[in-house]
């Protein structure tokens, strides 16, 4: 065919075609321009999953009624004005496309008043012909109806699905929103019927309580608050703890600037964060909101500005990353606030390794008497007492309850607990050789031995390994590995960090390396597998943490082997170090496989299982 000018409204149904999805993206289309009017309150009600009609209305700025006609004018916006605006873009809409993308494929009706006007002005587009501007009744704000979605494009209109599922999607991306804008009221009414509905949230109380709202209760009540700054960035929200991961990321919220986004990188660094906690397949949850120099993102880089582009995106993955780990790093067994006690301050671990080459059991063997119910317990009463006894004035005199010369001294955040005792409380007997009972000051305790001993021993080669030298292991004979230009051009650039991880790689070729040695600490047998992982790291992310992620594994199959089995007999001093060592590790909440290393009962908890008080 020749070439021609396509029509108008083609041109505009093409447009729409790549902004426009389903009737959830007219409403997340609309309700961004409301919060980018200011809005305080926003108002949305849709029929027939939308695809009837879809109506928000706003609290915000208004439209001047000379402007009316330019809003539904593709192209016409009034947030940027040169090529400098395009790469410091920080409102939600700018491109001047979605109005007139709507009204192309759809019957629109747009009522508006400006603050400082005394009337209101209405608009109408009717499969892309506009209506002469006309007076009407509406308070300070504007009011959009989209009505008979896809009407006039029957293709599109027959890949939407049954009303309740686009209802739900609706839902959805309102919950979304309102996550994203806390000072704003959101409300949503689907046929008639208000189904959600949210007030303003401005204090760190009401947000809290509106995220609870959206995600649900037991998210929060496994939540950590995170709030960090660093290099140009910040980060603030929820990360969940690991034992809340799910079977799906179905909670995964994060927003850049205010915006929605589902970006690789984010996710990646995110999952990286919980590398040594998350337990298999699972996926975190968590609710967060970064902030960064809008000139260090790109996103104008999909058409519904759902994916974005970094400048330096191997900075925003490392940011990210280093902050989940960190916050995931500040917590101790026993730390959690229904125990009412302080964490202990990371004040190392008790009885470091002098290497990681070898992994003995922190305790000798032992064999006390067992009680016909697996309940191990001290060979009389008065002993059992004796032991807590001095135990816990051993505790209080600055001493942890241990008789070994590897014994910390206690910080001041240690002394705070004087008055208190331990967070993990002080042990009383072990369960069928299995489980460690405590009773700390209004509960109890249990412990998974080999989970928790598994954590702290891991802890300590970890540290114990990236103190030192990482010792590189000459191969027998190098290995020339097959690469792709970019990986190789990667590798070449990054030979003097690999050198560091214990890693000695040469460019050989175009497109191949040579391998002349590997960290002592890994199988030569996985040589390929990593020198690729590593190589495709860099090329996306510009950086690579393959090798220490591949070192770690091998520090976890070491300490879980090196950890005290079940069935292993050990004496209350024993227990109590073990429970004085978790409170003193990192991320001792749960074993390197991600399961918990402990549970609390409170002495509530067991009246009510008790009927004690009715």
């Amino acid at each position: 065919m020749p070439i021609r000018v396509l029509p108008e409204q083609l041109i505009h149904q093409i447009a729409a075609g790549e902004v426009i999805e389903r009737p959830a993206s007219v409403i997340k289309e609309l309700v961004e321009n409301s919060v980018d009017a200011g809005a305080r309150r926003i108002e949305i009600e849709i029929e027939e999953g939308g695809a009837r009609l879809c109506r928000v209305r706003d609290d915000g700025a208004g439209i001047a009624s000379d402007e009316l006609v330019l809003a539904l004018s593709r192209h016409a916006t009034s947030k940027i004005t040169s090529i400098d605006d395009l790469e410091h873009v920080s409102t939600l809409g700018f491109r001047g496309e979605a109005l007139p993308s709507i009204a192309s494929v759809s019957r629109v009706r747009l009522c508006s008043r400006a603050h400082g006007s005394t009337t209101a002005y209405a608009i109408a587009a009717d499969n892309g012909q506009l209506s002469d501007l006309e007076p009407a009744a509406h308070p300070i704000g504007t009011t959009i109806e989209v009505r008979d979605l896809f009407f006039n494009v029957p293709a599109r209109r027959k890949f939407l699905r049954a009303e309740r599922t686009e209802s739900q999607h609706i839902a959805r991306i309102v919950e979304r929103l309102s996550l994203a804008q806390f000072g704003t009221g959101f409300s949503l009414k689907t046929g008639g019927k208000l189904t959600a509905s949210f007030a303003p949230a401005d204090t760190h109380l009401q947000r809290e309580q509106r995220v609870a709202q959206i995600v649900g209760d037991d998210f929060m009540a496994n939540a950590l608050y995170i709030e960090h700054e660093a290099a140009g960035c910040k980060l603030t929200g929820w990360i969940c703890q690991p034992t809340y991961a799910r079977g799906q990321p179905d909670l995964q919220y994060f927003y850049l600037n205010g915006r929605m986004l589902r970006d690789r990188l984010v996710g990646s660094a995110v999952r990286m964060g919980y590398r040594d906690v998350m337990f298999g397949a699972r996926h975190p949850a968590y609710v967060l909101f970064m902030e960064i120099d809008p000139a260090q993102v790109d996103v104008n880089a999909h058409p519904a500005k759902l994916e974005v582009r970094f400048r330096d995106g191997r900075h925003v993955h490392d940011f990210l990353f280093r902050s989940v780990e960190r916050a995931l790093r500040s917590t101790h067994a026993g730390a959690a606030g229904e125990l009412n006690a302080p964490a202990p301050a990371d004040v190392g671990v008790i009885a470091p390794f002098a290497s990681v080459s070898a992994v003995t059991p922190m305790w000798p063997a032992r064999g006390p008497s067992q009680s016909s119910l697996g309940l191990r317990v001290a060979e009389s009463p008065s002993q059992a007492f004796t032991s807590r006894s001095s135990a816990d004035s051993q505790w209080r005199s600055g001493a942890a309850p241990v008789a070994s010369s590897a014994a910390q001294s206690l910080s001041s955040a240690d002394e705070a607990q004087e008055s208190v005792g331990p967070p993990l409380g002080f042990a009383l007997a072990q369960l069928h050789g299995v489980y460690i009972l405590a009773q700390s000051r209004d509960g109890m305790i249990l412990v998974d031995m080999h989970a928790a001993h598994e954590r702290t021993t891991y802890e300590r080669m970890k540290a114990a390994l990236m103190d030192g030298e990482v010792a590189s292991q000459p191969l027998l004979l190098p290995v020339t590995l097959q690469v792709s230009s970019a990986e190789a051009d990667a590798l070449e650039e990054q030979s003097l960090l690999l050198q560091r991880t214990g890693m000695d790689i040469e460019r050989s070729g175009p497109t191949s390396v040579c391998i002349r040695a590997m960290p002592a600490i890994l199988p030569a047998a996985d040589v390929e597998e990593l020198v690729r992982k590593v190589g495709a790291d860099l090329v996306e992310h510009g950086i690579t943490r393959g090798v220490e992620e591949a070192m770690n594994e091998v520090l976890g199959t070491m300490s879980c082997h090196g950890a005290v089995r079940a069935n292993r007999n050990l004496t209350v001093p024993e227990m109590n170090a073990l429970l004085r060592e978790m409170e003193r590790t990192v991320r001792s909440d749960q074993c390197v496989h991600g399961r918990p290393t402990w549970t609390y009962i409170s002495m509530s908890d067991l009246d009510r299982m008790f009927l004690r008080g009715r």
